[in-house]
């Protein structure tokens, strides 16, 4: 049973402010979620960004108020149950995603599990990561080479922010530099920036110059799985959804999307089943599946990675994010060598540091 839980505010600095063509932010806010029971504490994050697909700030403290009331004294396998049928945290994927990490993680401390075990038996510890360097604009050869010689082999960009025109002219200019070599490849994010034409233009123009691209995420503004599938007949590389997974296509089967890979938010999506469910049946169907983080505190990275070893995707996972924190709720986990290990000890391996 539930003997505690509460949450607690946070607020937290960037070490550089994070650009995308929806907008950025310079700081990180939400709160640390906590239940205990039986000497157990279990942790969570609501950190909601509606860029991303969330709520809003103030949607997602107004529902968690709600949902810390109910839990007292309730069996934890009942508050999960309960969390898995109920319908009125649908519009607060971010409030849902915190508790239900908190009792995750309290109910596979008490198996003795690590968090992706207990969310799957045949769950990987090590995970391939990408690195994030931020706006192309903003990303110089530096960057570039100490990412490949820190072991990192997909680099993810921020495009969109600029014209496909200048876009372009950046990536040639990048891949023509010996910073970028044959082993490394470019993880394109346009973050819903372009006009079918703009995207078709571009998409186009890679496949003649043949760019070292992995992939590209949400290349169109309005995006409907007919103009997808057009694009994505176009495309030299994988094309992804991302932030219109939760919002414009909630209802609609994977499949039927148009595109080969799906970038998966559990934050936006409303929880770590939720996300596992949506990841095996796509891979079913031979979809690609990319964990990805929405710049969360430690306290939401670590069952975020969980989960990631859950689905076991061999693509290079979206969590490498840890750094972009100048302050933590506690220690997050950092990859090496490109790689994250994940640990073997029970629950999510988030552990409080600030009081």
């Amino acid at each position: 049973m539930i003997e505690r839980a509460g949450c607690r505010p946070y607020d937290l600095p960037l070490c550089r402010a994070w650009g995308s063509a929806r907008g950025g932010f310079a700081r990180r806010r939400g709160w640390l979620v906590w239940v205990e029971a039986d000497g157990l504490s279990g942790y969570g994050d609501c950190a909601p960004l509606p860029a991303a697909g969330t709520e809003t700030y103030e949607a997602a403290g107004a529902m968690l108020e709600q949902l810390i009331a109910r839990l007292h004294g309730q069996a934890v396998e009942t508050l999960l149950a309960t969390l898995d049928a109920e319908s009125d945290t649908a519009t607060t994927p971010a409030a849902r995603f915190a508790l239900d990490c908190a009792l995750a993680d309290l109910a596979s401390r008490r198996r003795g599990l690590s968090l992706r075990h207990w969310l799957a038996s045949e769950a990987v510890d090590r995970l391939a990561v990408n690195a994030m360097l931020g706006t192309l604009g903003a990303v110089d050869h530096e960057a570039l080479r100490l990412s490949r010689e820190q072991g990192f082999r997909v680099l993810k960009l921020k495009v969109g922010v600029e014209t496909p025109t200048s876009d372009l002219e950046s990536l040639i200019a990048l891949v023509q530099h010996q910073s970028v070599g044959l082993d490394v490849s470019l993880r394109l994010d346009a973050n819903g920036a372009w006009r079918f034409d703009q995207a078709c233009w571009f998409i186009e123009r890679l496949a003649r110059l043949r760019l070292p691209i992995e992939s590209i995420e949400e290349p169109l503004a309005e995006p409907t799985p007919e103009r997808l599938a057009e694009l994505q007949a176009l495309a030299p590389c994988a094309l992804a959804l991302d932030e219109s997974l939760p919002t414009r296509f909630a209802t609609l089967d994977p499949t039927e999307l148009g595109v080969r890979r799906l970038v998966l938010k559990p934050a936006a999506l409303g929880g770590l089943r939720r996300t596992l469910a949506l990841a095996c049946h796509a891979q079913a169907a031979g979809i690609e599946v990319v964990v990805t983080s929405l710049v969360e505190s430690a306290a939401g990275l670590w069952p975020t990675a969980q989960l990631a070893g859950a689905i076991a995707s061999p693509i290079p996972q979206g969590l490498a994010t840890a750094d972009w924190l100048a302050a933590d709720l506690g220690q997050a986990p950092r990859p090496q060598g490109g790689w994250l290990d994940l640990p073997d000890r029970p629950g999510s391996g988030f552990v409080s540091t600030r009081v």
